[in-house]
């Protein structure tokens, strides 16, 4: 072999090697770290650029998450997870971070009370990379998602008829926990419906068998069950200047919780009054497992040009959506899941997509009647969109025996509508015509007069 053909080869070879050489030794990059601590659950998110695998198990005493995360190397995103941490944070005392074995990076969670760690991957979607993440929920019979995972047992009608609800959140004023516990006497009574559960089939069977219940107590308070849309790692459609629908909404939702609580015979509860993500089948089995008689989804979409305005209210629909902008707005909701991270694998999931296909005519009827009038007390203070309610097959609305409807209060993708949004009075001016809508279905309807049916 020649000089030149061996010199040849050698620099061809060292060429192959250097374009090589961070294919073989680089590793996964984080490109944010995120933590979203919430009374129910608290989320941590390590987003890369490169699909993370991470393996974990529990501490019992002290109580410590130990998670291995590989083909990672420890770097100063990663390290920023410690500060993160909040004192308040229900769940996660402190957080140890350090390279365990090379492309290995620990980390241990040091923790305030057992929980049951969720552990899962998410694609890419939208403006996210790849996020590896870990939800952590409390361990004990009052977790939403130790309900979820047990199995369905079809119990005798005596025994379902006085079913207790249970607690599943415990926020920081008039939650739906406190409310069941002060009311738990009263709930607890043959007259009183039971708790509505994803039903196996026979549960189903026996159920379409009971009559009708109607409730005599007298002065029955209405609870309405209001929902902020998106929330956390989803947070819903974006203004130009930044604002968040997620952000925007829950000021109403708040705004309009306090509203309720000043009004006679009725209460209220939120599926989230902080900044945490809600799957939508999660939103809507709280109301289910509340018992609640109304259902108001709260939201503030965008839309693809910044000339779209005005408030819309919108119901479930059986069959196709009554327009195709509605169509369109179901599909940017529903999307809420994928943007927001769940487990598609988990059992709760799977039990929650059965629930979902439960609703009745009678349940969108009602919602019809309710959306009626709360739109036309929101034509009184704002522009409206559309001058007619809208149907789609919006996952939130799914309930089978709650009257549900979705809120459109503005379009935050128009510059004057997201001006309007973060002001405190327009934020009024709306939840009081949510709430002067509601209470003109129920003029007309009041709830000693109408019949529960227990499913």
């Amino acid at each position: 072999m020649t000089v030149d053909r061996r010199r040849f080869l050698y620099q061809s070879s060292s060429i192959a090697l250097l374009l090589s050489a961070p294919t073989i030794a680089r590793g996964a990059t984080i490109v944010a770290v995120r933590v979203w601590p919430a009374p129910e659950y608290t989320r941590v998110t390590l987003e890369s650029d490169q699909v993370l695998s991470a393996t974990h198990f529990l501490v019992p005493h002290p109580p410590r998450l130990v998670v291995d995360v590989k083909g990672l190397n420890l770097d100063p995103q990663l390290r920023e997870l410690v500060g993160k941490i909040r004192p308040d944070d229900p769940f996660i005392r402190d957080v140890r971070v350090a390279q365990f074995a090379p492309d290995v990076v620990r980390l241990v969670m040091d923790l305030k009370q057992p929980v049951h760690p969720q552990v899962f991957t998410l694609p890419p979607v939208a403006a996210y990379r790849n996020r590896l993440v870990f939800d952590l929920y409390p361990v004990g019979p009052n977790s939403l998602l130790a309900l979820a995972d047990q199995p369905e047992r079809p119990a005798p009608p005596v025994a379902r008829a006085r079913a207790e609800p249970t607690s599943l959140t415990q926020s920081r004023e008039d939650t739906l926990g406190d409310w069941l516990q002060q009311h738990e006497s009263s709930l607890d009574t043959p007259n009183t419906p039971r708790v509505a559960r994803a039903p196996s089939d026979e549960s189903a069977r026996i159920a379409r068998q009971d009559p009708p219940r109607r409730d005599r107590r007298p002065q029955r308070s209405v609870l309405l069950m209001l929902d902020p849309g998106h929330g956390g790692e989803d947070p819903g459609a974006t203004g130009p200047s930044g604002v968040h629908e997620k952000d925007m909404v829950l000021l109403i939702g708040r705004e309009l919780r306090e509203m309720v609580q000043r009004t006679p015979n009725m209460r209220v509860a939120m599926t989230r009054d902080s900044d945490f993500f809600v799957p939508l089948w999660m939103r809507v089995e709280k109301a289910q497992r509340a018992n609640a008689d109304l259902f108001t989804s709260i939201h503030a979409d965008g839309w693809y040009t910044p000339e779209a305005r005005g408030a819309s209210v919108f119901c479930l629909s059986e069959g196709g959506a009554s327009s195709v902008e509605a169509r369109l707005m179901a599909q940017r909701e529903n999307a809420a899941d994928a943007i927001g991270g769940i487990d598609i694998q988990s059992h709760d999931y799977q039990v929650a997509k059965v629930m979902l296909d439960m609703s009745t005519t009678a349940q969108i009827n009602a919602s019809l009647k309710m959306a009626g009038p709360t739109l036309r007390r929101m034509g009184s203070i704002v522009h409206l969109h559309s001058r007619q309610v809208q149907q789609a097959g919006f996952v939130v609305l799914k309930s089978p025996t709650v009257p549900s409807m979705l809120v459109e209060t503005a379009f935050i993708s128009n510059p004057e509508e997201e001006a309007r949004l973060q002001t405190p009075t327009y934020r009024r001016k709306v939840a009081r015509a949510i709430l002067e809508g509601i209470r003109d279905y129920l003029s007309t309807r009041p709830p000693l007069a109408r019949r529960r049916t227990m499913v």
